[in-house]
């Protein structure tokens, strides 16, 4: 039986060598790959400023049709200040949530939603 499963090992050895000369034929090079200095393999699908996969049907990075808008860098910082412990009422951390859906970022406005939700319910809010 061992005999029999190093024949079938050899032959798949054979076949992806054949497989990997003919590549090499057609011109299907190592080089023609998309790939970082490193070595590693990139999608060619087009990505965001921070990297992040852009719908399928979209052309290129941030601006472009089907883009993903950025939340400016002094609105995150400000939502994460509003977000420390008795920093802000009810009222201000779901107006930062109108804010944060008024640059399409749904998510994180529910969670601010939910973290006001949860800080009354544990007394994190502050005073009024």
């Amino acid at each position: 039986m061992t005999g029999d499963r190093a024949d079938r090992d050899r032959a798949d050895r054979a076949d992806r060598a054949d497989r990997a000369d003919r590549d090499r034929a057609d011109g299907a090079d190592r080089a023609d790959r998309d790939r970082d200095p490193a070595g590693r393999a990139r999608s060619a699908r087009p990505r965001d400023g921070l990297g992040r996969p852009l719908p399928r049907e979209a052309t290129g990075p941030a601006g472009s049709a089907g883009a993903v808008e950025r939340v400016p860098d002094d609105l995150v910082l400000a939502v994460y200040t509003a977000l420390r412990p008795r920093r802000a009422t009810r009222a201000e951390l779901h107006e930062w949530a109108e804010r944060l859906e008024g640059h399409d970022a749904h998510r994180t406005a529910r969670f601010v939603r939910e973290a006001a939700d949860a800080y009354e319910e544990r007394g994190l809010l502050a005073d009024a």
